[in-house]
């Protein structure tokens, strides 16, 4: 026995007066095998920090809109080498349960470039002691030999056809974070029930299994292969089949500068143009490479917008570049900003690129369909927080739309009942830039979405238009759709339940807001409790979301203001659009409208100053 463990057995001994919080810190030091981890706690047990303890200790991780998502560190409430043994432990458990021929099938394990030195914690780390736990009970496991796009691990579970999949990921949060992202066989992300079964057997199994800590074992176990080259290959074969106009590519003169935030997406973006005939994008030097810091942005996020994308605007001015595509750290998701004749940049939305998407998958479907093709048959999604611009573009052309709760967890599986019922999906969306172009991931890709864009500007261009030009004449084609979205932060989860509940018991109990300021509400639905004013039964269509928070008011001007919980940050977020007729043409007059009714929102519900919100800084 080692003097570490000495010093952990005397620490245990020591009561903290909490029977609960004795038993926890009792199982960390005995289960960590993690050094840096394990001091940590001890630390906090030497100095009597019962407090953090508790914190860190007697809660655990749940999933929420993108599988598990904490702070790297220890405690089982934070990602770390133990959590994640415990929940790859719960996860055999439950796929043992649901297939029969699991060993036959195996699992994905891929994995981006975060890390943090303090915990000795990095994504490739924490992907060797998931493959280690599914090895070790004898599962095939396909580990990525290095890093990979978020959108690989879906791609390559229905590929390979595994049983299931994980991503280690946090995407675009803070550096600080990590995450455990899990596919189901279909390629979608877990949706409910599997998600609350998965966290029961994780609870049956806390205590790690012999062989779990064992990461040397990707590099001996026969059961270990590596599908890097064969997914990559076949990833960019099939992203081939929508690509439209490969030789108008091949001859554009328009250049495009590519960011990938220090993260996974610089190889697999070049590639991507490779495939569809261009000529590579410009790389930003000080971003091509990964780095777990981030050290040139503010905050990871290209969905900040112009602040965080400072390098690769002023790239593009130096190289005489008009479009800058930007992919998050682990590529899931697409920034695009274009230089206007003013000489000013415009950022694009994810709402406005959304509707340059839907236009253009529509618009190449109609050119390239077979003559059996029938346009009934063709489906767009987005979530419900999203703008409402494909639903009028559906209503004009005739195909389908439809919508799904936040989170593209949920497209991802409604699509793929889509497919097997025989149905086209063209193109699904979130607001908060996250884009699927065609069927071959059936989860955002920022990847795809960076080359369709390129596309698109390369074909524009031939007609003398940029895409923004083109965004004007969508807009006054199925009528303006101008929206805003924000956030506040809130550290305190008891003041986010009671900005709702207030919602809730406006003017007395159980009565939601007749009005807003001076605006006077329509219709109000709330997804928490599966309450819908403007339906007969009074029900939402959509599913009730119980652990999240979710109320949309519909306006009498026609604005459509939502305000819900993030499901990975603490943030309370709200999502404002003015839908107008295409006859209503009047911008200027919309902008104006919705900025009113936002500033309304914020001041009669959510009250920052009262309730101690944070503005979001810009």
């Amino acid at each position: 026995m080692g003097d570490g463990d000495v010093n952990s057995n005397l620490l245990i001994a020591r009561s903290t007066g909490d029977a609960q919080l004795d038993q926890a810190v009792g199982q960390w030091l005995s289960w960590d095998k993690n050094p840096k981890t394990k001091e940590q706690i001890e630390n906090l047990v030497r100095h009597g920090m019962n407090k953090e303890l508790r914190d860190r200790l007697c809660c655990r991780l749940t999933f929420g809109t993108a599988g598990l998502r904490s702070a790297m560190g220890a405690g089982f409430c934070y990602i770390n080498d133990l959590t994640v043994i415990q929940s790859t432990q719960g996860m055999y458990k439950y796929l043992e349960r649901c297939f029969s021929d699991f060993r036959q099938r195996g699992f994905v394990v891929g994995y981006d470039t975060r890390g943090q030195v303090t915990s000795s914690c990095s994504s490739k780390r924490l992907a060797k002691l998931t493959a280690a736990v599914l090895l070790a009970k004898g599962v095939p496991v396909y580990l990525f030999s290095k890093y990979v796009p978020t959108p690989f691990v879906p791609y390559a579970v229905r590929q390979l056809k595994a049983a299931a999949g994980v991503m280690i990921t946090a995407s675009h949060n803070r550096k600080e974070d990590n995450g455990y992202k899990v596919y189901w066989e279909n390629g979608a992300q877990i949706t409910s029930p599997h998600d609350k079964e998965i966290l029961k057997c994780i609870e049956e199994c806390v205590e790690p299994w012999n062989g779990s800590w064992n990461e040397n074992l990707v590099d001996t176990s026969p059961l270990t292969q590596d599908p890097l080259e064969e997914i990559s290959k076949s990833y960019m074969e099939d992203l081939k089949t929508i690509c439209y106009h490969r030789e108008l590519n091949t001859k554009t003169n328009l250049k495009f500068i590519h960011t990938s935030f220090h993260g996974v997406g610089h190889d697999y973006v070049q590639l991507a143009f490779k495939a569809f005939g261009f000529k590579p994008p410009i790389p930003v030097p000080e971003q091509k490479d990964p780095d777990p810091d981030f050290s040139t942005v503010k905050c990871p996020n290209p969905e900040e917008g112009e602040s965080v994308l400072e390098l690769s605007l002023r790239l593009a001015e130096k190289e005489s570049a008009r479009v800058v595509v930007a992919t998050d750290p682990d590529a899931d998701r697409l920034a695009v900003a274009e230089l206007q004749e003013n000489g000013r940049w415009k950022v694009f939305t994810g709402n406005e690129l959304a509707a340059l998407f839907g236009w253009w998958m529509f618009r190449s479907w109609k050119a390239n369909r077979s003559k059996e093709a029938d346009v009934k048959n063709v489906y767009m999604l987005a979530t419900t927080v999203s703008s409402k611009i494909l639903k009028a573009i559906a209503l004009k052309d005739g195909f389908h739309f439809e919508e799904t709760l936040p989170g593209f967890k949920w497209i991802g599986s409604r699509v793929k009942d889509l497919l097997d019922n025989g149905k086209e999906v063209l193109f699904a969306f979130e607001e908060s830039i996250g884009f699927m172009c065609g069927t071959s991931v059936l989860d955002k890709d920022g990847v795809s979405a960076a080359v369709v864009i390129a596309e698109m500007a390369s074909y524009l261009e031939t007609k003398n238009l940029t895409l923004a030009q083109q965004l004007t004449e969508i807009y006054e084609m199925y009528g303006y759709h101008i929206s805003k979205t924000s956030y506040f932060l809130c550290y305190e989860p008891p003041t986010i339940k009671r900005v709702f509940e207030k919602l809730r018991n406006f003017d007395s109990p159980k009565s939601y807001p007749k009005s807003c300021g001076t605006y006077g509400i329509l219709h109000v639905r709330d997804v928490t409790t599966g309450y819908d004013s403007s339906q007969l039964n009074k029900k939402s269509v959509l599913p009730a979301s119980k652990n999240s928070q979710m109320i949309t008011f519909t306006f009498q001007n026609g604005c459509v203001a939502t305000l819900r919980t993030s499901g990975t940050e603490p943030k309370i977020k709200y999502y404002a659009e003015m839908c107008a007729r295409p006859e209503q043409s009047d911008k200027t007059f919309l902008e104006e409208q919705l900025q009113k009714v936002i500033e309304a929102l914020i001041e009669n519900f959510l009250e920052p100053s009262k309730n101690g919100l944070i503005w979001r800084s810009v």
